[in-house]
């Protein structure tokens, strides 16, 4: 078996355990966690990277109120270049406004296997077939509303995203979807500027880590020339999650399953086509292997967290972690109905607990059709 490992020592572990713990006994209320050192990843080679949260109430005197959440993963690549990736939630008003959404930079050496099932399966990821400088940046917020005192929200995002691809390899210039989109040895630069609509339905607990509850989610977004893109198309998602608590095994054991969808139509640039592959969805897939119009995920996953109790240091720490394992299919296709062949996943993941329902996560994932595996690492639950 091949195996493709992301190797990370965790440099401050036990004193982000203990700087949790004393901020817990004196209830400040920001609270914040590092993890990070050296590794090496297979997308990026060499890196020094980590990960990083900040969680706190907007209003302290809300005892009800969902503490906001800032994960951010961060890298700097010895072969030339950086990435940092942001995912807030943000609680405001008594969970009357809510702030979601990504925000990421990237300067890195990435890979572009083509479009659509068949070329992403027979193109053989190296140097001279799919690299290219991956160089940019994207705003994605997302401003919630919540619908009188429901469980129900509305509101509306925008995207603002700088995608490039520089220095294409031989193999990324020959691609013919790289031709037809204008793409010559001096790259091909794209803007995108949309508008988008949102509702959610959201009965999670912590969203961040949820233990029960349910989530749908339905958006849309129109990316028109109007607004400065280089592209006029429209990217559609419908995202469906829940979680069950299994008390009848013990404390902090849950079931978590998801289906998550991504449509688009029009014009898309290369860069914004629907993909799988990322620390998120199907992990053990190289992030943006697998592309094309469509795409289409569904995951159930099994975690646990160790219930030690409190009566010695030693079950006190022990009690910070936990495992997971997870099952998942996954499929991208050209038109929605296209019968396509499945991505099946597998894998399994340490967490540990740096505050309060909020884990450090490092996942080992399986990729069975290219029979590789990749190791993973963040902040909060993939989903």
């Amino acid at each position: 078996m091949r195996f493709k490992i992301l190797f990370l020592i965790l440099l401050i572990s036990q004193v982000a355990l203990a700087q949790t713990k004393d901020s817990t006994k004196v209830r400040k209320n920001l609270r914040f966690s590092l993890l990070g050192g050296p590794g090496y990843t297979p997308d990026y080679g060499l890196v020094i990277g980590g990960s990083a949260l900040l969680t706190f109430s907007t209003d302290t005197k809300d005892s009800t109120l969902k503490r906001s959440v800032l994960p951010l993963a961060f890298g700097y690549m010895f072969n030339g270049g950086g990435s940092a990736f942001l995912r807030p939630q943000i609680f405001l008003k008594h969970d009357k406004f809510r702030i979601f959404g990504v925000m990421s930079f990237n300067y890195t050496w990435e890979n572009y296997y083509g479009i659509g099932f068949e070329q992403n399966t027979n193109t053989v990821k190296d140097s001279d077939t799919t690299q290219y400088r991956s160089e940019g940046f994207n705003i994605n917020p997302i401003f919630l509303i919540r619908f009188k005192e429901s469980d129900l929200y509305y509101g509306f995002s925008f995207d603002i995203a700088q995608r490039d691809m520089l220095k294409p390899s031989a193999g990324v210039l020959n691609d013919s979807s790289y031709i037809r989109e204008g793409g010559t040895k001096d790259g091909l630069r794209y803007f995108d500027a949309g508008i988008g609509i949102n509702i959610s339905y959201d009965t999670r607990d912590v969203p961040a880590n949820p233990y029960r509850g349910l989530l749908l989610e339905a958006g849309a977004t129109g990316y028109s020339t109007l607004l400065g893109s280089t592209n006029n198309y429209g990217v559609y998602t419908f995202v469906y999650k829940q979680f069950l608590p299994l008390a009848f095994i013990g404390e902090r054991k849950t079931l978590a399953w998801m289906l998550d969808t991504r449509f688009t139509s029009g014009d898309v640039p290369l860069t914004n086509l629907s993909m799988i592959g990322s620390p998120f969805d199907l992990r053990g897939y190289y992030m943006g292997q697998y592309r094309d119009n469509n795409s289409f995920v569904l995951m159930a996953e099994y975690r646990s967290m160790f219930n030690m109790g409190d009566k010695t240091w030693m079950r006190r720490l022990l009690s910070k972690f936990g495992y997971v394992v997870w099952g998942g299919l996954g499929k991208v296709s050209p038109e929605i109905g296209n019968k396509c062949d499945i991505m099946p996943n597998y894998g399994l993941g340490l967490r540990i607990e740096v505050q309060p329902r909020m884990n450090f996560r490092l996942d080992v994932g399986h990729d069975p059709l290219n029979n590789q595996t990749l190791i993973y690492f963040n902040m909060t639950e993939a989903f």
